[in-house]
């Protein structure tokens, strides 16, 4: 009788072991790529203050700063930009940046979020390798990130355009009217979730027919930046700054201390860098600052954008040849931060193992 048990139980083992190959093929990793990237799209969609807050603040360096110091700040012919240009465009390329260095710091919050709940457990002990279920993650957030890019690029695109006041109504009345019913909703609770999405969906489509209408009622022009040429710009910036923020996930060990830590690495990659003025203004002001932003990835993830956006990798150098060494940089830091992200979150090895595996904290 016993004998039949073990042989029992070695039958149903082999023909696991057997099955587990087919259950880890293309199909396999398709399907796991694609609950990975659903979740964070999902996430996205049900945390809609993350999706204004993330537009917030570049509109407000947009809409405030930029436009108050349009004519003092002007920037000389530099490349990418054949002529003088004002600030407010000089900035686009900067606050583009701003929108993925800020998701993806969201997004390293939500890892610490998920390490604490031990969500993170449930998907690191999957049959998967490491590194692709946090490639995965890492791009459903780079693709949330780009499309925030895009929509602050569309509203810049409007912005910029020389468009009535009638149209600037027509453009911001349903946007008025979709953010009062969310906060009339977040005040008594009145409408159902389904509700609330029906609704998003349904002002979503509406603005689309506005824009096309105004678009052609007013003949507005094609936008000035080269929207399809900056996609692969934003998708490598979005992985090396999302790869930072998931090596930095691994090194915080609970939620309270998220805000502390991204203080110290936010703002001095944003400011040190030349998102918001040339490098050769503050080479002038300031060797050292400008040897500071040298050394900073944001910076070229930034000057990537800045030519992506003008259909262009690089400047065109004296002998004729692109300057592509913020393609390489950028490449550079991604496969380091990567490489290191997937190190930390190694359970024999990296740091996660030191504070007791990925789903526990010291």
């Amino acid at each position: 009788m016993t004998v039949d048990i073990v042989r029992s139980d070695s039958a149903i083992e082999a023909r696991y072991a057997a099955e587990s190959p087919r259950r880890l093929g293309l199909l396999g990793y398709w399907a796991c790529f694609r609950g990975i990237v659903w979740r964070e799209v999902l996430r996205f969609l049900h945390q809609r203050e993350r999706f204004f807050s993330a537009l917030v603040r570049p509109l407000v360096w947009l809409f405030i700063f930029a436009a108050g110091f349009r004519q003092v700040l002007g920037v000389s012919i530099i490349p990418p930009y054949e002529t003088y240009v004002l600030y407010e465009v000089y900035v686009v390329p900067g606050l583009v940046g701003m929108i993925l260095l800020f998701n993806a710091m969201q997004s390293s919050l939500s890892m610490v979020y998920d390490r604490e709940t031990g969500a993170m457990r449930t998907l690191l002990v999957s049959p998967f390798p490491r590194s692709f279920l946090l490639l995965s993650k890492l791009l459903g957030g780079v693709a949330v990130a780009a499309i925030q890019a895009y929509v602050f690029l569309g509203i810049f695109y409007f912005w910029e355009a020389d468009i009535s006041y009638p149209a600037h109504l027509a453009l911001l009345a349903v946007p008025a009217l979709l953010f009062t019913l969310l906060i009339f909703n977040a005040a008594t609770e009145a409408f159902s979730e389904t509700f609330i999405g029906r609704a998003i969906t349904a002002a979503a489509l509406t603005q689309i027919v506005i824009l096309a209408g105004v678009i052609y009622y007013w003949q507005l022009p094609a936008p000035s930046m080269n929207y399809f040429t900056v996609l692969p710009a934003l998708l490598l910036a979005g992985l090396m700054l999302g790869s930072l923020a998931l090596f930095i996930s691994s090194v915080i060990k609970q939620l309270e201390n998220f805000a502390g830590v991204m203080n110290f690495v936010i703002f001095p990659m944003f400011f040190a860098s030349s998102a918001l003025y040339p490098l050769w203004r503050i080479r002038e002001s300031s060797p050292l600052l400008y040897q500071i932003c040298l050394i900073n990835p944001f910076t070229y993830a930034v000057e990537l954008i800045r030519f992506a956006l003008y259909g262009q990798i690089g400047a065109r150098l004296e002998d004729g040849s692109l300057d592509l060494t913020n393609l390489y940089v950028v490449t550079a830091y991604t496969v380091l931060f990567l490489a290191a992200a997937v190190y930390a979150y190694n359970p024999s090895k990296g740091l996660i193992a030191r504070r007791g595996g990925p789903g526990g904290s010291a």
